[in-house]
Formats: structure tokens, C-alpha cells, sequence
């Protein structure tokens, strides 16, 4: 699907929600419900990104530690009597939660309530909305200032910053998986991560849950690919370009999913649960995961702030792309209006998506998050929308009729396993 969503893009030199109905016509929707979700993940996926500088403000406001270091840096504002720090050295029988009876289990470090009461000021649930966090907000501002600031005049023209934000990541990512490893309890995080539970195959959940995460890690069926695709010169080969991205994308999953769990394991051996019980998977994973990391690392605050910078650099990768997308196929559908005037509607889409994140920056934001995280660009949506798109494409054009034009553009025949699979 990588290598057909770029190579159409390139081969018709446009992308969004013109290509399919090009090629296809009586699919021509497809198009606009791919526009539609990469318009809805613009505005929701802006959030981890105001979350990420939350973290890196806060970084520096309690130096020479972390400000959720420990639960005393918490009295009175987001540290409840839940809180016990493993790592503070305050042995559990002699906390604040073994005074008011809470049992170990039932504990919460104070990354996971910095996280809770502090950056969420989480509610009861989404009918208590709540007011605007200001901090949020501020961070929300920034956000898209940056992200419009580099995208203005195009993705394409943003060449040597792509190359800093692929890199550096990396290199931070390698420094914190040998510290992971070397964690009590990593052992058991991986032997969790790598040990399959056979029975849950019958679950519909997981497959589809699989390949939401397998089509969003590699931007497939939103449009990004038919943007970034359409900018490439009409010969070049796109073929090898996509084997290459493929593999790179999935040994940094693997990569980065044997760092978290080694921490998740290190997580389950302080608090003497099963790695399963130490934290729920969802937006939050990276919030309380990495910056637990971060405080056996000295000096953390240094660390923490290369994080953080790593995670921002990867949130903006995505958030670029996305926009990029969404420009791109509004622009292409309507050239004679928008193409002349691209500056001035990027940034008039820019503060309306702004706006339209406020309700995820309230005290029930994070609840109106998982609602859009889970119906608006993943989950059925997505595979509905990439499988009428297969359909369109290789049942409707003609999958062989494709493979000739793929032949056309890099000057030679790819394998058949590539037309076996369309």
C-alpha cells in the first residue's frame, strides 16, 4: 500500500482528494473521506505535540531535578495521597499511602499523577469539560506556529530540516535504550513484548487495532503519501525509495517498542505487579513511560530535555506531513483559487484547526482526545477508507494497467509479488 499510494502520486503529479478520482471516478469520495480524516488528525494530533512542550517548558522549572521527580514537589497542587516514588528512597511501609491504608498495587508514582493532575487536570469524565487551561493553551499556539512557520511555503522546500528531524531522533533513542536495558526488571518487559498470546488472534480487536497502527505508522490512506509522492520527478524510482522507508519505519517500531517495555519492566519490578498492570496503552504511553526513564539518568533534567526535543521533532515529522496533505489536496482540487493565494489559506486553515483543538485542552479534553483518536482517522474509518481505495485502484483502473505505468516511470519491471498483492 506504501509503494501504491507513492507511486500514484507520482505518476499523476497531484495528491489529496483529486487522485483517486482520476483514476476511478465513480470513487471519486474516497478521496474527500481521506481529506476528511487527514483534516480531523491535523487537528487532534496538534495535542500530543502541546503536550510534548508542556513537558519541555517544565523541564527547566524545578532544576537541578524534574518537577515529577517526586511526590513532595507535588503537596498541595497535583501529588494525592495515592502518590508513592519507588525511587525516592522512602521505603512503601513508612509513605503517606501506607499511612491512609492504599496498598502498594494501588499506588501511583508521580510521573503518572504529574501527568494526571497536572498537565490533564484531568475531569470525572467528558461531561465535565471543564474551562481552557491556559498553559495548554499557550503550548497549543506555539504548535501550530511552528508548524506553519515551516510548512508555508510547502514540505517540499524544508529539505535540510527533514533531514535534522529523521536523524536526530535516533541518536537520542539509542542512548536511552542502553540505559533501559540495563534497568532491573527489562528482562521481563521484553520477555512481555516478544511473547505472542495465540488466543487473542480470534479477537476482531486485535487485527483491527493491528492494522490501524501499521497503516498510520507508515501515513497510509490519508493522503500524506500522494502528496509527498506527487512532488517527486516523474522517473524517479520510487520503487526503491519505498522498500527502503518500509524497512527503516519497521525496525525504529521495534526499536522503540524494546525501549518502552524494558521500562515498563522496570515499572512492574518497582511496584511488584505484572508488566501488564503498570500502565494502559493509549496516548499517554510515552508521558509516563520515557520520563520515568529519564530520572535514573543524571543529570535529568539534561536528558529529559533531549527527549523531549526527540519527541517534538517527531510529533512536528507527523503533524508537517499531515498538513502538508491536506494543503496539497485542497489546493490540487481547487488550483485556480487557492494555488495563487497557498500562503494566505495555510494560514487561515492553520487558526480555524487551532481553534477547533480547544475542547481537547479543557479538563475533559483528554476524553474528547480518544473519541477523535478512535473514530476520526483510525480504527474502521481508516481500514474502510484504504480498502475502498485498493478497490478503486488496482479492481477499477486495473492493477495491471498500474503495474505498466509503475514500469513507465523508473524504466523497468517490478517483481509480480507487488501486482499478487494489489
Amino acid at each position: 500500500m506504501f509503494f501504491l499510494e507513492v507511486s500514484v502520486g507520482q505518476y499523476l503529479g497531484v495528491g489529496g482528494m483529486s487522485v483517486v478520482g482520476q483514476l476511478a471516478p465513480i470513487f471519486k469520495g474516497v478521496g474527500y473521506s481521506a481529506i476528511m480524516m487527514v483534516f480531523l488528525e491535523n487537528v487532534y494530533y496538534i495535542i500530543v505535540i502541546t503536550w510534548t512542550l508542556f513537558y519541555l517548558f517544565n523541564t527547566f522549572m524545578d532544576l537541578p531535578s524534574l518537577p515529577w521527580s517526586d511526590c513532595s514537589k507535588g503537596n498541595g497542587t497535583w501529588a494525592t495521597v495515592s502518590c508513592w516514588a519507588p525511587e525516592s528512597g522512602i521505603p512503601y511501609a513508612e509513605s503517606v499511602a501506607a499511612m491512609h491504608n492504599i496498598s502498594e498495587a494501588d499506588t501511583e508514582t508521580a510521573v503518572e499523577q504529574f501527568w494526571k493532575n497536572e498537565v490533564l487536570h484531568a475531569s470525572g469524565g467528558i461531561e465535565e469539560i471543564g474551562e481552557v487551561q491556559w498553559d495548554l493553551f499557550i503550548c497549543l499556539i506555539v504548535a501550530w506556529a511552528l508548524v506553519y512557520g515551516f510548512i508555508w511555503k510547502g514540505l517540499h522546500n524544508s529539505g535540510k530540516l527533514l533531514w535534522v528531524c529523521a536523524v536526530f531522533p535516533y541518536i537520542i533513542l539509542s542512548i536511552l535504550c542502553v540505559k533501559a536495558l540495563t534497568l532491573e526488571g527489562a528482562s521481563e518487559g521484553l520477555k512481555f513484548l516478544f511473547t505472542p498470546e495465540w488466543e487473542r488472534l480470534y479477537e476482531a480487536e486485535v487485527w483491527i487495532d493491528g492494522g490501524t497502527q501499521i497503516f498510520f505508522s507508515y501515513g497510509v490512506g490519508i493522503g500524506s503519501l500522494l502528496a509527498l509522492g506527487s512532488y517527486n520527478k516523474f522517473h524517479h524510482n520510487c520503487h526503491r525509495d519505498a522498500i527502503f522507508v518500509c524497512c527503516v519505519n519497521s525496525f525504529t517500531s521495534i526499536f522503540s517498542a524494546c525501549v518502552i517495555f524494558s521500562i515498563l519492566g522496570y515499572m512492574a519490578h518497582q511496584k511488584g505487579v505484572e508488566v501488564g498492570e503498570v500502565v494502559q496503552s493509549g496516548p499517554a504511553l510515552a508521558f509516563l513511560v520515557y520520563p520515568e526513564v529519564v530520572l535514573a539518568i543524571a543529570p535529568s533534567p539534561f536528558w529529559a530535555f533531549l527527549f523531549f526535543i526527540m519527541l517534538l521533532n517527531l510529533g512536528l515529522d507527523t503533524q508537517f506531513s499531515s498538513v502538508e496533505s491536506l494543503m496539497t489536496g485542497l489546493v490540487d482540487n481547487w488550483p485556480e483559487q487557492l494555488r495563487p493565494h497557498r500562503k494566505k489559506f495555510t494560514l487561515g486553515m492553520t487558526v480555524f484547526m487551532c481553534l477547533l483543538g480547544l475542547p481537547m485542552i479543557t479538563r475533559g479534553g483528554i476524553y474528547v482526545f480518544q473519541l477523535m483518536d478512535f473514530y476520526a482517522a483510525s480504527g474502521l474509518s481508516l481500514l474502510w477508507c484504504v480498502f475502498f481505495q485498493t478497490i478503486a485502484i488496482c479492481w477499477v483502473f486495473g492493477a495491471k494497467k498500474f503495474y505498466l505505468c509503475i514500469e513507465e516511470m523508473i524504466g523497468y519491471r517490478v517483481s509480480w509479488y507487488w501486482y499478487v498483492c494489489w
